[in-house]
Order: structure tokens, then C-alpha cells, then sequence
């Protein structure tokens, strides 16, 4: 997978230089956030949103975001900090609270909470581990301090491609009847209920014979995956053939904590090792694109009677690791 070309993060802090000095406004950073994501309203403090993955900020925010209130003090002389500003954002509300729960569950079992504590009180004593084969000294190891999420996310575009000699067409506008409509309608219902994370890339490296994406699978799966995993998140997008998908699974790190604390903390450094090589995705989202073609039955439905079709997807795979 190639990694993205990400000049910077798509979060700013803006810096007290940045307001001129003959104001007396101090920018002041953003405690919170107000986000409408489609009508559906989120407050959100700005540590979870800079712990959020970079993939998904940057489909959050593509412009970027200031996390300061400079730019509402300078547009309204705003001291009253009732008056926050709220962000649009074009992003699927349940696939956010799905990001979020995920985030916060994670974050919990690891640190814990206030009336327990999580799996780091009980490995802190990993940290004072010598250099050794696998990797730097203990303490520079961010695995053994970090709770580390792998985050995969699709983007599925899809096109369905009919027999010439049937009633579907476009008019000389471009605008889609009822019939072509409609099976467009089917053509994504059908992709949605196939949730399997890695069926079609499979299928493409059994066509293939792609050793590197043979390889991506079974990294994968050393990792936090299971092969027969489906999708955490999975909807069309609205007014779109766009199918939007994400995963989130807890790395496998080789940390093994027994039951009741029976015996101390250990570390499986084979897989560790092999934990280690997905820092390489740490902050450095990388992609993949691939097309999918199957011929697909569509069950008939109401008044449409089944059809055979030619659906095409183009398929691209965004992976992120996350440390919190």
C-alpha cells in the first residue's frame, strides 16, 4: 500500500504570533467542538479529536481545522463563551459515534477508569526493559505505553453495466430513468450485505496472483484481524453509489496479561516484532486501489423481476495505525 503524501496534519494550532500585536485578543485553544455531521449534532473535547485516526480527520475536515477561537473572537469581538462555533461536516453521524465509542472503550480498558484500573497499571514494569533483538530499549517502544488500534477503512464506488436490449437508460440530459434507477438501488443493496472485509481482495489475488496483497492479508491477520471479520461500520452514501466502510480492531501487541494477575505481565517478542512493523502506518495513512468485477444476479423485488448484470467496483483501502 503506498503511503498518502500528507504535507501536514489536517489540525492546526494556531500560535499567539498569529493575531496581530496591536489587538488585545489572545487566541485561545478550542476545549470542545461543536460538530452537525447531516443534521445530527456531536460535542466533542479536542483531545479525542486529536486522538482521532489522520484518515478520518481528513474526510472530517479535507479543509483542515483551526482548534482556536480566533477566528470567532475576531468575527464577532466574542467574549461570551456560550457563543460557539458549530462545524458542518459531511460525514456519516453513526460511523462517527462508532469511531468515537470504539476510541473511548479502547482508551478505557487500557488506562482504566476511576474505579478500575486498565491493563497499562499492571505492565508499567515492561517499560523498565533493557535494548534487546526486537527493537530499541523498552522505553522508546510506544506499544508497551500506548493502547495501538489498527483503522481500515473502503470506499467502495460501484457501477452496474446492463444488457443493451433492456428498458434501463439515461435521457439526453444524462438523468437516469426509473428502471436504471432502480437497479442501481438493488445493485447496492446486494454489495452492502457482502460485509466480509477480505473476499474481494482475495478473490483479486487469486486472479492475480498478487503475492504483495497475499501478503497484506496475512499481516493483517497476525495482527488483530480474523479472516472471516466483517465490517464494524458499513452504509451507502446518500444520493451517491458509494458504499462507506470501516473496521477497528485492537493490535496484537504479544502483551499477555493472565487472569486475576495469577502471574506478572509477559511479552511475546515474535509478535511483537511483528506489531512493530505497523508503526510504519502510525500517523501515515497508506492506500490501495483495486477494480472488482462479478456478474451478479439481482433477486427480482415489488415489481422488478430478476436480472442478471455486470457490477463493477472500484475498491480503495485506506490503512492507519492509531496510538491513545
Amino acid at each position: 500500500m503506498a503511503a498518502l503524501n500528507i504535507s501536514s496534519s489536517p489540525i492546526t494550532q494556531v500560535s499567539q504570533h498569529a493575531i496581530p500585536a496591536h489587538t488585545n485578543l489572545q487566541p485561545q485553544l478550542l476545549t470542545r467542538l461543536f460538530l452537525d455531521l447531516r443534521g445530527r449534532r456531536f460535542e466533542v473535547d479536542r483531545e479525542t479529536i486529536m486522538n482521532l485516526p489522520e484518515s478520518v480527520l481528513l474526510c472530517l475536515f479535507p479543509n483542515g481545522l483551526v482548534l482556536s477561537r480566533q477566528s470567532v473572537a475576531l468575527s464577532d469581538g466574542g467574549d461570551n463563551e456560550e457563543d460557539e462555533e458549530v462545524y458542518g461536516v459531511d460525514f456519516d453521524p453513526d460511523c462517527f459515534q462508532y469511531v468515537l465509542t470504539f476510541f473511548r472503550n479502547a482508551s478505557e480498558t487500557f488506562y482504566g477508569t476511576a474505579t478500575s484500573p486498565g491493563l497499562f497499571s499492571a505492565q508499567q514494569h515492561l517499560l523498565e526493559g533493557p535494548q534487546n533483538d526486537f527493537g530499541p530499549a523498552a522505553s522508546q517502544n510506544p506499544l508497551l505505553s500506548k493502547q495501538a488500534i489498527i483503522v481500515l477503512r473502503e470506499e467502495l464506488e460501484y457501477f452496474s453495466i446492463l444488457p443493451k436490449d433492456g428498458d434501463a437508460a439515461t435521457d439526453q440530459n444524462g438523468i437516469a430513468n426509473d428502471t436504471l434507477l432502480d437497479i442501481k438501488r438493488r445493485s447496492g443493496d446486494y454489495l452492502m450485505e457482502k460485509r466480509n472485509i477480505f473476499t474481494a481482495l482475495q478473490r483479486n489475488v487469486n486472479k492475480e496472483n498478487n503475492v504483495a496483497e497475499q501478503h497484506l492479508i496475512d499481516m493483517l491477520c497476525m495482527s488483530g484481524f480474523d479472516r472471516d471479520d466483517e465490517w464494524g461500520f458499513r452504509a451507502l452514501e446518500p444520493s451517491r453509489c458509494c458504499i462507506s466502510s470501516i473496521a477497528l480492531v485492537l493490535l496484537k501487541t504479544g502483551i499477555i496479561h493472565h487472569p486475576n494477575g495469577e502471574k506478572p505481565v509477559e511479552v511475546d517478542y515474535p509478535q511483537m516484532a511483528t506489531a512493530q512493523k505497523l508503526l510504519l502506518f502510525w500517523r501515515k495513512p497508506a492506500r490501495k486501489c483495486w477494480w472488482d468485477g462479478l456478474d451478479v444476479e439481482l433477486p427480482a423485488a415489488a415489481d422488478s423481476p430478476a436480472k442478471t448484470i455486470k457490477l463493477w467496483a472500484r475498491r480503495v483501502w485506506t490503512l492507519e495505525l492509531s496510538l491513545v
